[in-house]
């Protein structure tokens, strides 16, 4: 083979790779946002871990991750109230088993995404609080119009001496 067929073959590889990746990364669906308009906050996949959760209830594993604002506040004990600013975000898994360890709960198949955004002025009827979700791996928003936020609401109202927050932020070394 002579030497500018394998580089002229490696720059078609190249550019193709580059084209199938365009393709993949142009064919990503749009995530919409909430009914209530929040949108998924950029980078929150980065964010850091506030706590984790499991409910018996449902059969749920959850990781609460927290923006930069939420993080100093859990860190330094400054969560009753939440500041401004903070945003809470659980993920959600299905409980699994794990195969090689019956005993040990793991993270099954993924369920859902939420939110949580402290405004207190603009969520004031909602505890000060902006509340989204979004469903599935297909992160589909959850409810029918920006009243969902109701159900959301009246599920945190028992926690209203809590700042409306049931995550208790881990405490580490």
């Amino acid at each position: 083979m002579n030497k500018s067929f394998g580089i002229a073959s490696s720059v078609i590889i190249v550019f193709l790779c580059l084209i199938y990746a365009g393709i993949a990364v142009s064919q990503k669906k749009e995530v919409l946002p909430a009914p209530n308009g929040i949108h998924i906050p950029e980078g929150y996949k980065n964010w850091k871990l506030i706590s984790v959760s499991q409910r018996s209830d449902n059969n749920t594993i959850r990781a609460i991750l927290g923006n930069d604002v939420a993080v100093q506040a859990a860190r330094s004990g400054q969560t009753n109230p939440w500041p401004d600013g903070s945003i809470l975000a659980k993920i959600v898994w299905q409980d699994a088993i794990h195969e090689q360890w019956p005993t040990a709960t793991i993270p099954g198949k993924f369920m859902i995404t939420e939110f949580m955004l402290k405004d207190a002025k603009k969520y004031s009827a909602t505890g000060g609080w902006g509340f989204a979700r979004w469903l599935g791996l297909e992160q589909q928003p959850y409810g029918k119009n920006a009243d969902f936020v109701q159900e959301c609401y009246s599920c945190h109202i028992p926690m209203k001496k809590n700042d409306y927050v049931f995550t208790h932020p881990v405490i580490m070394p």
